[in-house]
Protein backbone atom coordinates (compact mmCIF):
# COMPACT_ATOMS: atom_id res chain seq x y z
CA UNK A 1 0.00 0.00 0.00
CA UNK A 2 1.37 3.28 -0.84
CA UNK A 3 2.01 6.00 2.06
CA UNK A 4 0.02 8.88 0.74
CA UNK A 5 1.31 11.22 3.32
CA UNK A 6 4.98 10.47 2.18
CA UNK A 7 3.93 10.61 -1.21
CA UNK A 8 2.06 14.52 -1.11
CA UNK A 9 5.32 15.60 0.88
CA UNK A 10 7.61 14.44 -1.43
CA UNK A 11 5.33 15.95 -4.20
CA UNK A 12 5.17 19.05 -2.53
CA UNK A 13 8.63 19.49 -1.85
CA UNK A 14 9.39 18.69 -5.72
CA UNK A 15 6.92 21.36 -6.41
CA UNK A 16 8.74 23.96 -3.88
CA UNK A 17 12.25 23.14 -5.39
CA UNK A 18 10.58 23.30 -8.77
CA UNK A 19 9.41 27.22 -8.18
CA UNK A 20 12.42 27.98 -6.08
CA UNK A 21 14.85 27.13 -8.90
CA UNK A 22 12.90 29.36 -11.75
CA UNK A 23 11.79 31.61 -9.60
CA UNK A 24 7.99 31.30 -8.95
CA UNK A 25 5.67 31.53 -5.91
CA UNK A 26 5.07 27.50 -4.76
CA UNK A 27 1.63 29.18 -3.43
CA UNK A 28 0.69 29.66 -6.77
CA UNK A 29 0.33 26.00 -8.14
CA UNK A 30 -2.69 23.96 -6.74
CA UNK A 31 -1.85 20.23 -6.69
CA UNK A 32 -4.94 18.17 -7.55
CA UNK A 33 -4.68 14.22 -6.22
CA UNK A 34 -6.20 12.53 -9.11
CA UNK A 35 -7.98 9.27 -7.18
CA UNK A 36 -9.53 8.13 -10.22
CA UNK A 37 -10.10 3.88 -9.63
CA UNK A 38 -9.05 4.61 -6.09
CA UNK A 39 -10.67 3.56 -3.06
CA UNK A 40 -12.66 6.50 -1.04
CA UNK A 41 -10.95 5.13 1.84
CA UNK A 42 -7.72 6.02 0.37
CA UNK A 43 -8.83 9.24 -0.80
CA UNK A 44 -9.74 9.98 2.75
CA UNK A 45 -6.10 9.03 4.00
CA UNK A 46 -4.48 11.87 1.55
CA UNK A 47 -7.48 14.65 3.06
CA UNK A 48 -6.17 13.43 6.46
CA UNK A 49 -3.06 14.34 4.85
CA UNK A 50 -3.89 18.12 4.52
CA UNK A 51 -4.91 16.99 0.62
CA UNK A 52 -8.04 19.44 -0.40
CA UNK A 53 -7.75 19.21 -4.15
CA UNK A 54 -8.78 15.73 -5.84
CA UNK A 55 -9.81 15.00 -8.90
CA UNK A 56 -11.80 12.57 -10.69
CA UNK A 57 -12.42 11.27 -14.47
CA UNK A 58 -16.01 9.58 -14.47
CA UNK A 59 -19.06 10.72 -13.53
CA UNK A 60 -20.09 7.32 -11.48
CA UNK A 61 -17.32 6.80 -9.38
CA UNK A 62 -17.19 10.41 -8.80
CA UNK A 63 -21.22 10.77 -7.03
CA UNK A 64 -20.38 7.24 -5.67
CA UNK A 65 -17.52 9.00 -3.48
CA UNK A 66 -19.08 12.33 -3.09
CA UNK A 67 -21.39 10.83 -1.09
CA UNK A 68 -19.84 7.91 0.56
CA UNK A 69 -18.84 7.50 4.26
CA UNK A 70 -15.52 8.38 4.22
CA UNK A 71 -16.02 11.37 2.25
CA UNK A 72 -19.41 12.99 2.51
CA UNK A 73 -19.81 16.33 3.98
CA UNK A 74 -16.05 17.28 3.74
CA UNK A 75 -14.71 20.40 2.64
CA UNK A 76 -13.34 18.79 -0.15
CA UNK A 77 -12.41 20.89 -3.78
CA UNK A 78 -13.52 18.40 -6.43
CA UNK A 79 -12.49 18.84 -9.70
CA UNK A 80 -13.64 16.80 -12.64
CA UNK A 81 -11.14 16.14 -15.15
CA UNK A 82 -12.19 13.55 -17.14
CA UNK A 83 -14.25 13.50 -20.57
CA UNK A 84 -17.61 14.77 -20.14
CA UNK A 85 -20.64 14.46 -21.93
CA UNK A 86 -23.72 16.94 -22.15
CA UNK A 87 -26.11 14.19 -20.67
CA UNK A 88 -23.96 13.98 -17.52
CA UNK A 89 -23.34 17.65 -16.56
CA UNK A 90 -26.61 17.58 -14.55
CA UNK A 91 -24.93 15.26 -12.23
CA UNK A 92 -22.30 17.07 -11.30
CA UNK A 93 -22.77 20.85 -11.84
CA UNK A 94 -23.42 22.09 -8.08
CA UNK A 95 -20.95 19.11 -6.86
CA UNK A 96 -17.70 20.14 -8.31
CA UNK A 97 -15.20 23.34 -7.54
CA UNK A 98 -13.60 23.60 -10.94
CA UNK A 99 -14.60 21.30 -14.13
CA UNK A 100 -11.64 21.29 -16.18
CA UNK A 101 -12.63 19.23 -19.44
CA UNK A 102 -15.08 21.16 -21.59
CA UNK A 103 -14.45 20.10 -25.07
CA UNK A 104 -17.45 21.16 -27.11
CA UNK A 105 -19.32 23.95 -27.13
CA UNK A 106 -22.59 22.32 -26.37
CA UNK A 107 -20.98 20.62 -23.43
CA UNK A 108 -20.73 24.29 -22.22
CA UNK A 109 -24.12 25.50 -23.44
CA UNK A 110 -25.76 22.24 -20.85
CA UNK A 111 -23.55 23.30 -18.21
CA UNK A 112 -24.48 27.68 -19.08
CA UNK A 113 -28.33 26.07 -19.02
CA UNK A 114 -27.96 24.22 -15.72
CA UNK A 115 -25.96 26.61 -13.37
CA UNK A 116 -28.49 28.93 -14.83
CA UNK A 117 -31.24 26.67 -13.64
CA UNK A 118 -29.83 26.40 -10.39
CA UNK A 119 -28.70 29.43 -9.85
CA UNK A 120 -25.12 29.58 -9.32
CA UNK A 121 -22.07 30.38 -11.26
CA UNK A 122 -20.03 27.17 -12.26
CA UNK A 123 -16.35 27.96 -12.96
CA UNK A 124 -14.64 25.73 -15.72
CA UNK A 125 -11.85 25.04 -17.86
CA UNK A 126 -11.62 24.66 -22.13
CA UNK A 127 -9.56 21.00 -22.74
CA UNK A 128 -7.23 21.84 -25.61
CA UNK A 129 -6.05 19.11 -27.59
CA UNK A 130 -2.30 21.04 -28.45
CA UNK A 131 -0.48 17.50 -29.38
CA UNK A 132 -3.09 16.98 -32.16
CA UNK A 133 -3.53 13.50 -31.15
CA UNK A 134 -6.56 12.09 -32.93
CA UNK A 135 -7.10 9.86 -29.63
CA UNK A 136 -7.27 12.89 -27.41
CA UNK A 137 -9.89 14.77 -26.75
CA UNK A 138 -10.42 18.72 -26.36
CA UNK A 139 -10.35 21.64 -29.24
CA UNK A 140 -8.37 22.16 -31.36
CA UNK A 141 -6.23 25.17 -30.98
CA UNK A 142 -8.01 26.91 -34.15
CA UNK A 143 -11.40 26.13 -33.05
CA UNK A 144 -10.60 27.15 -29.46
CA UNK A 145 -10.19 30.43 -30.81
CA UNK A 146 -12.98 30.44 -32.90
CA UNK A 147 -16.01 29.15 -30.68
CA UNK A 148 -14.42 31.84 -27.55
CA UNK A 149 -16.56 34.64 -28.27
CA UNK A 150 -19.54 32.21 -27.95
CA UNK A 151 -18.67 31.09 -24.64
CA UNK A 152 -17.52 34.09 -23.20
CA UNK A 153 -21.24 35.30 -23.08
CA UNK A 154 -22.73 31.94 -21.39
CA UNK A 155 -24.17 33.15 -18.42
CA UNK A 156 -23.67 31.53 -14.94
CA UNK A 157 -20.51 29.92 -16.24
CA UNK A 158 -16.95 31.68 -15.65
CA UNK A 159 -13.93 30.29 -17.66
CA UNK A 160 -10.78 30.52 -15.55
CA UNK A 161 -8.29 29.14 -18.23
CA UNK A 162 -7.26 25.98 -20.02
CA UNK A 163 -6.36 22.56 -19.84
CA UNK A 164 -4.05 19.41 -21.50
CA UNK A 165 -2.96 16.71 -21.67
CA UNK A 166 0.67 16.33 -23.27
CA UNK A 167 2.72 13.88 -25.20
CA UNK A 168 3.84 11.12 -23.04
CA UNK A 169 7.68 12.57 -24.70
CA UNK A 170 9.09 15.18 -22.44
CA UNK A 171 10.10 17.24 -25.48
CA UNK A 172 6.87 17.43 -27.20
CA UNK A 173 5.20 18.00 -23.69
CA UNK A 174 6.91 21.07 -23.28
CA UNK A 175 6.47 22.95 -26.97
CA UNK A 176 2.47 21.66 -25.77
CA UNK A 177 2.81 23.15 -22.44
CA UNK A 178 3.83 26.36 -23.88
CA UNK A 179 1.43 26.13 -26.62
CA UNK A 180 -1.01 26.27 -23.98
CA UNK A 181 0.54 29.19 -22.42
CA UNK A 182 0.40 31.11 -25.52
CA UNK A 183 -3.15 30.36 -25.93
CA UNK A 184 -4.54 31.58 -23.11
CA UNK A 185 -2.60 34.64 -23.77
CA UNK A 186 -4.56 35.34 -26.80
CA UNK A 187 -7.68 34.68 -25.19
CA UNK A 188 -6.74 37.42 -22.57
CA UNK A 189 -6.78 39.89 -25.63
CA UNK A 190 -9.86 39.22 -26.48
CA UNK A 191 -12.07 38.52 -22.96
CA UNK A 192 -14.17 40.76 -21.63
CA UNK A 193 -12.85 40.10 -18.31
CA UNK A 194 -9.00 38.82 -18.73
CA UNK A 195 -8.34 38.98 -15.20
CA UNK A 196 -10.57 36.07 -14.41
CA UNK A 197 -8.51 33.75 -17.23
CA UNK A 198 -5.65 32.74 -14.62
CA UNK A 199 -5.32 28.90 -14.72
CA UNK A 200 -3.50 26.62 -16.93
CA UNK A 201 -4.24 23.19 -15.60
CA UNK A 202 -1.11 21.03 -17.20
CA UNK A 203 1.10 18.59 -15.86
CA UNK A 204 0.78 14.92 -14.80
CA UNK A 205 3.20 12.41 -12.60
CA UNK A 206 5.49 12.14 -15.42
CA UNK A 207 6.31 15.57 -16.72
CA UNK A 208 5.20 18.67 -13.94
CA UNK A 209 7.94 19.78 -13.31
CA UNK A 210 8.26 21.40 -16.49
CA UNK A 211 4.56 22.39 -16.63
CA UNK A 212 5.68 24.43 -13.99
CA UNK A 213 8.59 25.52 -15.61
CA UNK A 214 6.13 26.74 -19.07
CA UNK A 215 3.87 28.43 -16.48
CA UNK A 216 1.15 25.66 -14.70
CA UNK A 217 -0.89 26.77 -12.07
CA UNK A 218 -2.87 23.24 -11.31
CA UNK A 219 -1.05 19.94 -11.75
CA UNK A 220 -2.93 16.54 -11.67
CA UNK A 221 -1.17 14.13 -9.79
CA UNK A 222 -2.64 10.59 -9.01
CA UNK A 223 0.59 7.58 -9.80
CA UNK A 224 2.79 9.48 -7.80
CA UNK A 225 0.60 9.99 -4.62
CA UNK A 226 -1.77 6.54 -4.98
CA UNK A 227 0.58 4.46 -6.77
CA UNK A 228 -0.54 2.41 -10.16
CA UNK A 229 -3.87 1.57 -10.55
Amino acid sequence: MPDIAINLKRISDEIRATCNRIGRDPGDITLIAVSKTKSSALVREAFDAGQRDLGESYVQEFLEKYSSDHLSGLPIRWHFIGHLQSNKVKDIVDKTYLIHSIDKLKTAEELSKLASRKNLTADYLIEVNTSGEATKFGLSPETLLLETSRLFTLPNIRLKGLMTIASPDRNKARKEFRLLGELLEKLRETSPDPSSLTELSMGMSQDFDIAIEEGATIIRIGTAIFGSR
